[in-house]
C-alpha cells in the first residue's frame, strides 16, 4: 500500500508474491526473512503494473526505496506497526461508518467476507458490494496511506473494527472450531498496540480489559471433545488469574477517570462476571445495572438481548421472554442466531418443550459454526 497507493493493485502485489513463494520456497527453502522476501517480490509485482499503467514516471521514487529501510519506520513514527496504520487509513472519515469497519475486516484483519456480512447482519453480496465501493472511493478520492495528526478523530472506528475482530475470533461465524484464535489473538495485539499509543483514552483500556477477560476464560470454552461448555459449565479455577485482575485494574482505571462509554461498560460486565465465585453466586441486579447503562450510550438490539438474559435472572424467564419477543417484533435481529436460541433456553425453562424445539429449530438455520450447531441440537434432542 505504501509502494502503489491502490488498494486493489496492493492486493494483487501480495497474492502474486504468495504464488511466487509457493514455487521458490519449496524449491529453494524457506529464506531467512520469509517477510522481507515477500515484501520485495510484491514490489516487483507492483514496478510492473505500474510501468504497464505508464505511471513508473511518477511512481518510481517510491518504489526505489533502499531494500535495507523498506521494513523500518522513523523513529518518530507514532504508528509502528503497518497492520494498525493500515486500520486508520481504512477508518477515514470520508467513507461510512459501515465501510470504514468492513473494509478494514477484510484488508488488515484477514475476515472472511460472509463472515463480516454476519457480524453486520446483511447478505453476502451486499457486504461484498460495500467493500468494493469502499476501496474506490480510497482511490479516488486520493486518501493517503498515513498517520492522521489527531488519532482520536477516527479512534471509535478503529475501536469498534478491533472489537469486531476479536468477537470474531472468539465465536467463528462458521467452521468446526469455535474460537478462531489467530483472529483473536490478532484483535488482543492491536489492542495492546492502541494502548500504549493512547495511554489516556478510556475507551481504549475498556476495550483491552473487555479483551483480557475473554482471553483469560478461552481454554475452558470447549470441552475435550471440543464440544461447547456455558459460562455456567466452565472452570473457573483454570482462568488466567492474571488476565482476570489486570482486566479489573483496567476498568476501574477507566470508570475513575470519567462516564463511561459502551467498551468500558462491556468490560465492567465482563469483568463482574468473571469475578463471582460461581454463575449462579453472580450479582444479577448489578448486572443488570450495567447492561441499563450500556443500553443507553449503545442502543443497540444485540445489547437489549444480552440484557433479556440477565433479566431472567432477575425478574424470572417470563418477563425476559416478553423482551425476547418485542425484539422479535422489531425484526433487526431477524437473522441474527442468538435471537431464537435465547427463546429457545428461556422456554424450555418454562417448560414449554413444544414452542421451545420450534426455536431451537429457527436457531439451527441460523447457525453455521459446528460446535454452535452439536450444542443446539444436543438441547433440542433433550428435549424431544
Amino acid at each position: 500500500m505504501r509502494v502503489t497507493r491502490d488498494l486493489d493493485l496492493a492486493e494483487d502485489a501480495v497474492q502474486e508474491a504468495y504464488v511466487s513463494a509457493l514455487g521458490a520456497w519449496e524449491r529453494d527453502g524457506v529464506p531467512s526473512r520469509p517477510g522481507a522476501w515477500l515484501t520485495t517480490a510484491a514490489r516487483r509485482v507492483a514496478l510492473n503494473a505500474l510501468a504497464r499503467g505508464k505511471t513508473l514516471r511518477t511512481k518510481l521514487p517510491l518504489l526505489l526505496e533502499p531494500e535495507e529501510t523498506e521494513m523500518s519506520f522513523d523513529e518518530a513514527d507514532p504508528i509502528p506497526d503497518d497492520r494498525l496504520r493500515l486500520v486508520f487509513t481504512c477508518c477515514h472519515p470520508a467513507l461510512s461508518r459501515e465501510a470504514q469497519v468492513a473494509l478494514t475486516l477484510r484488508l488488515v484483519c484477514g475476515v472472511a467476507t460472509p463472515d463480516i456480512a454476519h457480524a453486520f447482519l446483511v447478505s453476502e453480496p451486499t457486504m461484498a458490494a460495500r467493500i468494493t465501493r469502499a476501496k474506490k472511493k480510497i482511490a479516488a478520492a486520493g486518501i493517503p496511506y498515513a498517520v492522521p495528526e489527531n488519532l482520536t478523530e477516527r479512534l471509535d472506528p478503529v475501536l469498534t473494527v478491533i472489537h469486531l475482530l476479536s468477537t470474531a475470533g472468539h465465536t467463528a461465524p462458521s467452521g468446526a472450531a469455535l474460537v478462531r484464535v489467530d483472529l483473536f489473538e490478532r484483535a488482543l495485539d492491536l489492542a495492546r498496540m492502541l494502548r500504549l499509543l493512547l495511554p489516556d483514552e478510556r475507551e481504549v483500556a475498556g476495550l483491552l480489559a473487555l479483551l483480557l477477560v475473554h482471553h483469560a476464560r478461552a481454554a475452558t470454552r470447549v470441552d475435550d471433545a471440543g464440544r461447547l461448555l456455558r459460562l455456567s459449565e466452565q472452570d473457573r479455577l483454570s482462568w488466567d488469574a492474571g488476565e482476570i485482575t489486570e482486566a479489573d485494574r483496567l476498568v476501574v482505571g477507566a470508570l475513575r477517570a470519567g462516564p463511561p462509554g459502551r467498551f468500558t461498560l462491556q468490560a465492567a460486565i465482563a469483568a463482574l462476571h468473571a469475578q463471582a465465585p460461581s454463575y449462579e453466586d453472580t450479582d444479577w441486579p448489578q448486572l443488570l445495572e450495567l447492561y441499563d447503562a450500556l443500553l443507553r450510550v449503545w442502543p443497540s438490539p444485540v445489547v437489549a438481548l444480552n440484557r433479556a438474559v440477565v433479566v431472567a435472572m432477575v425478574d424470572g424467564e417470563q418477563a425476559a421472554l416478553e423482551e425476547v419477543e418485542a425484539l422479535e417484533r422489531d425484526g433487526r435481529l431477524a437473522s441474527y442466531r442468538y435471537l431464537p436460541s435465547t427463546k429457545a433456553d428461556l422456554l424450555r425453562r418454562l417448560g414449554r418443550h413444544e414452542e421451545a424445539g420450534e426455536a431451537y429449530r429457527a436457531a439451527l438455520a441460523l447457525t453455521e459454526n459446528e460446535a454452535e450447531r452439536d450444542f443446539l441440537s444436543r438441547r433440542w434432542a433433550d428435549l424431544r
